[in-house]
């Protein structure tokens, strides 16, 4: 009866061992894993390239910025040189008569004008009446006015944007509440 035991316990070892061999094509135990180990490598791979060009994507994105914010300014300069160009033109002359002073003048606030427009630098004017707007105008005095309270008086320097941001507000009197 210990024969039977001894024959059954052996048993099972040996259907492990036939488990290990391949069965109808199935490949074995040791094919898998060095299947499963080259799937790893090539993962492994694929993630480190993956991995190496997200670095390369963020350099490129980082060296795009600092060259953004190094030439920002590249395109206003461009248009001030001829304004600077004007002005020194002026100074060079030896006896300027008013008429030409006046003319100069009027020439280079046009290309200064034109400067701005190509820039997106826009001036802040509000007109006497408009709503006050903390956003844009900065009141200096409140004073009694015939008009609503917290309108705009006086503009007594114009401000700018540049795009949607406030540069420099408007510094206006504002109309006193009755």
């Amino acid at each position: 009866m210990q024969d039977q035991e001894n024959q059954e316990v052996q048993q099972p070892s040996d259907d492990a061992v036939q488990a290990a061999a391949p069965v109808n094509g199935e490949p074995s135990l040791e094919e898998q894993l060095s299947a499963t180990e080259a799937k790893l490598a090539e993962m492994h791979d694929a993630f480190m390239r993956a991995k190496a060009e997200g670095e390369n994507i963020r350099r490129r994105a980082q060296e795009d910025v600092n060259k953004a914010h190094k030439f920002a300014i590249e395109s206003f300069a461009e248009a001030m040189v001829p304004v600077r160009d004007s002005l020194e033109m002026a100074l060079k002359v030896e006896t300027p008569s008013i008429e030409s002073l006046k003319e100069g003048v009027e020439m280079t606030l046009k290309q200064l004008t034109s400067a701005f427009e190509k820039n997106k630098l826009v001036e802040v004017l509000p007109a006497q009446g408009d709503k006050l707007d903390p956003m844009k105008h900065q009141a200096v005095a409140v004073v009694p006015a015939d008009q609503e309270a917290n309108t705009v008086v006086t503009v007594l320097q114009k401000g700018y944007m540049i795009a949607d941001r406030l540069l420099r507000p408007a510094i206006v009197t504002a109309a006193q509440a009755k």
